[in-house]
């Protein structure tokens, strides 16, 4: 075991959850997820609706308790140096270039890229991350707060649930996510900037929008949103519709991404899986010729 991994265990390690009680990780007085059925539970769900109804995006401020932020904090930081960093150019879509589309097509507009990912597979099983991540309840909550029956944990054994690095002045560049949704929780806030910015629907299944998604990566920012996230705060988030970014960040930036799916197959593309995380398993190159059923890039 490195350092870091056992100044993390370390760090987190009194606050490892028992079953389905996250009362010593989330509050639970203004987010009641241990009491399904009750009107108070009903209400949280439907706050949570009610944003992603607008524009696929909705901010749970101040989900973990307070007095658990600091741990939460020092965990990320503790695993950050293990991060795996693409310093490469990715489009919107992380895909391949593709000489025969028109020069300045959406799908030929590479950005500097040079975030890091700590990886699924890294990330110790005391982690408070891990606890929230595969918590049954956490879980229950989440689908209801999307309005699906179910949801399921990523058989991708490198991502769904990943820790974002951004270290000082770098920004996450406009993409669109593998997954129709993501949960997110930040775990550091940078000391300046780092806004989330995205594009509400920009695209549907089976209608790219090439157009307006040109007008974004060229400066047009007339159909984008702004959201300032602080350490402790989960937000859901339509990440297949709509095109999104991090602004450039003053100070260490950690955000840790949540992935789950509609079904229990989910998997990220082989292009986009050796990107961003720099290998790859049997089980991605199995999976490589499955097509998406919404018949989207990326």
């Amino acid at each position: 075991m490195d350092i870091s991994s056992a100044q993390a265990r370390g760090s987190f390690a009194a606050y490892r959850d028992d079953g389905n009680d996250l009362s010593r990780l989330v509050d639970l007085e203004r987010f009641p997820i241990d009491q399904p059925g009750s009107d108070t539970y009903r209400e949280a769900v439907e706050s949570v609706r009610a944003q992603l109804r607008v524009d696929g995006c909705a901010l749970l401020s101040r989900f973990i308790r307070g007095d658990i932020q600091a741990a939460l904090q020092e965990e990320s930081e503790a695993l950050a140096p293990q991060a795996f960093f693409s310093d490469n150019c990715v489009n919107p879509y992380v895909t391949a270039d593709d000489p025969s589309l028109p020069s300045d097509h959406p799908a030929r507009c590479f950005q500097h890229y040079t975030n890091g990912f700590v990886a699924r597979d890294l990330i110790p099983e005391e982690a408070i991350v891990k606890q929230l991540y595969g918590n049954t309840a956490f879980q229950r909550f989440i689908a209801d707060c999307l309005e699906e029956p179910k949801i399921y944990e990523f058989a991708d054994p490198i991502a769904g649930l990943v820790i974002n690095v951004m270290p000082d002045d770098t920004e996450l560049p406009w993409h669109f996510d593998t997954n129709e949704f993501i949960v997110s929780l930040m775990t550091r806030r940078p000391d300046e900037g780092g806004e989330f910015q995205y594009c509400p629907d920009i695209r549907r299944p089976g209608e790219e929008n090439f157009a307006d998604v040109q007008r974004v990566l060229q400066g047009d920012h007339s159909l984008v949103k702004s959201l300032t996230l602080n350490t402790g705060d989960l937000q859901l988030f339509k990440g297949r519709y709509s095109m999104h970014r991090v602004a450039s960040a003053k100070g260490q930036r950690l955000c840790t991404l949540l992935g789950y799916a509609k079904t229990p197959d989910m998997m990220g593309s082989l292009e986009h899986t050796r990107k961003i995380y720099g290998r790859v398993t049997q089980q991605h190159i199995d999976a490589h010729n499955q097509r998406r059923q919404d018949e989207l890039m990326g």
